[in-house]
């Protein structure tokens, strides 16, 4: 079969590899019918998250059940369904406390409590490297898809593969991201982060009757899309403390109720900020966190979607604790929302296929990854067809 497969940073190629197989007895083999290229990816092409051996790419996918293992109880041969990106077992603590991303069965060689740098990870992940279980993703023709029981959700004939592929992944972190402020309505949420997680977080806030919702962003293409998609107001970033301040004159000195992190530790970075970096044998910047913790009010939350795969030093601790503020962090329990977002969807509540911007063959991988990290072409969103020649 054809599939993108990580060979190192920047290099990411169409290659001919071979065909899963069924290897428990509740595992479904599924025929990919569309898959698309997330933000996180880019940590592993960008070499922040670490990968030493090929493995097949891709978390955000959906399809066509090809082969179901003798285990299997809810799904058969011929459904259509769309698959959350972390991989739990649905039977231990965590997911029966609706935190499949802390799943304990799922990723065997790295799991542990620690939450460490390199070990002691949480469960597994589609194609998201070997310390999240080094499962082969779904930037594939065909994928297996291990606890199927639990994971995979049917897909009504009334909607189309890209209006429904978002329910993978960005649309549920989005979401989660204004759920864990526990809004009631009237609010003002601040997002950083233009993207397509920043989009779908303001689309959010939006279910949640904020009064107010900011994003901010370096580039000015990516505010006005997500602008014309969610009626939002914009902060181009020049510098944060210029942010801070426009943000805080928006809501009478105060800050935002809610600050939404949707970038994580890889966002553009001039040469100082990279030297300080490496002064500090760090992998990124905490500089969008530091601007939400500042631009956030007093008693306020400040969600973290955005990936942080490494410590930090000078991490403004006392700041948090002066402002009381409250943080959530973590990638989002899409088992237990999905089906809530399925119906948003499927009811008209809220679009999802709008932030796509190219729509490529999985044969023109690299050019979709090149697009996206380097922000060529007004790329917001790449969708890719295995099927397309």
């Amino acid at each position: 079969m054809k599939a993108a497969v990580f060979h190192s940073p920047g290099k990411i190629t169409c290659d001919i590899v071979e065909d899963p197989k069924i290897q428990e007895p509740t595992d479904v083999i599924l025929k990919v019918t569309s898959t698309a290229i997330c933000g996180s990816d880019l940590h592993m092409y960008s070499g922040g998250i670490p990968q030493p051996d090929p493995i097949v790419m891709g978390h955000e996918f959906m399809g066509i059940v090809e082969d179901i293992g003798n285990g299997i109880t809810n799904l058969k041969v011929g459904d259509r369904v769309v698959v959350p990106f972390p991989i739990a077992c649905g039977h231990c603590f965590f997911c029966e406390h609706e935190l499949p991303g802390g799943c304990e069965n799922s990723n065997p060689e790295n799991y542990g409590p620690e939450g460490g740098l390199l070990t002691e990870k949480g469960g597994g992940m589609f194609g998201y490297s070997d310390l999240y279980g080094g499962y082969n993703g779904g930037q594939a023709q065909y994928v297996r898809v291990p606890y199927a029981n639990f994971g995979p959700r049917k897909v009504p004939d009334s909607l189309s593969d890209e209006q429904a592929l978002f329910l993978t992944d960005i649309f549920p972190t989005g979401y989660t991201g204004v759920m864990w402020g526990d809004l009631k309505g009237g609010e003002t949420v601040a997002i950083f982060g233009a993207g397509p997680v920043g989009t779908m977080a303001a689309k959010s806030a939006k279910l949640y009757n904020a009064k107010k919702v900011i994003v901010v962003d370096t580039l000015q293409y990516r505010l006005d899309q997500v602008k014309n998609l969610t009626g939002c107001e914009t902060i181009l970033w020049k510098s944060a403390k210029d942010v801070v301040e426009q943000i805080r004159e928006l809501t009478d000195g105060r800050g935002a109720d809610l600050c939404i992190d949707a970038v994580g530790f890889e966002p553009d970075r001039n040469i100082i900020d990279r030297a300080k970096a490496i002064i500090n044998f760090e992998k990124g910047s905490t500089k969008v966190l530091d601007a939400c913790l500042s631009a956030a009010r007093r008693g306020g939350t400040v969600s973290i979607l955005g990936v942080y795969a490494t410590p930090f030093d000078n991490f403004n601790l006392g700041q948090i604790f002066d402002k009381g503020l409250i943080i959530k962090a973590g990638q989002s329990p899409v088992h237990a929302i999905i089906d809530k977002l399925m119906n948003y969807v499927e009811t008209g509540r809220v679009t999802l296929d709008d932030v796509i911007t190219h729509r490529l063959s999985l044969d023109e991988v690299s050019k979709g990854y090149e697009i996206f990290d380097e922000k060529k072409d007004g790329c917001v969103k790449v969708v890719l067809d295995p099927w397309k020649s």
